[in-house]
């Protein structure tokens, strides 16, 4: 990342807002635009901490899954649901991680029409390195103070809830 700026670009946006008639809209404006930011800056600290283990936070993700399942492996539709993103972008994940010797796909054993996705145990061991570290530089340094990390996550799953994200 750059230099700071002097101002606050997203409060500079809201003013300009309330300037052109939108106030009723501009404080929403600014949360979406500040959230949409921190997910932006977020990410990129992620990514850098995941770049020395050859791993993109989509494919984190992924092995983070499969590590979590009993069996090590999960039908690639459920992996897709419980990742909330297309099917296309697992099978993506799978195509690099199983390049990379981290995951295998194989046949459901009772289901001709389901691809499981298994890991491997190289797969498992760079998940659990990766999670260590994620957890030391990021998920433990987050730049949350301890109080509004609650209210941010009460917050956002009320948010992600109410827009059909899940039931409750």
């Amino acid at each position: 990342m750059g230099s700071p700026l002097p101002r606050d670009p997203i409060e500079e946006a809201r003013l300009n807002w309330e300037r052109h008639g939108w106030a009723d809209v501009a404080a929403p404006m600014a949360a979406i635009t500040a959230i949409m930011r921190t997910q932006q800056i977020l990410l990129a600290k992620i990514e850098t901490v995941l770049k020395p283990f050859g791993l993109t936070f989509a494919r984190y993700e992924l092995l983070a899954l499969l590590s979590f399942a009993r069996s090590g492996a999960l039908p690639m539709s459920k992996a897709s649901a419980l990742l909330q993103v297309h099917p296309t972008s697992v099978t993506n994940a799978v195509d690099r991680l199983q390049g990379a010797g981290l995951v295998l796909r194989s046949p459901h054993p009772t289901d001709g029409r389901t691809t499981l996705i298994e890991l491997t145990p190289e797969g498992r061991t760079l998940a659990k390195r990766a999670t260590a570290v994620l957890n030391a530089e990021v998920f433990g340094q987050s730049g949350f103070a301890d109080g509004d990390v609650d209210e941010l996550i009460r917050i956002l799953g009320a948010f992600r809830r109410d827009a059909g994200d899940f039931a409750d």
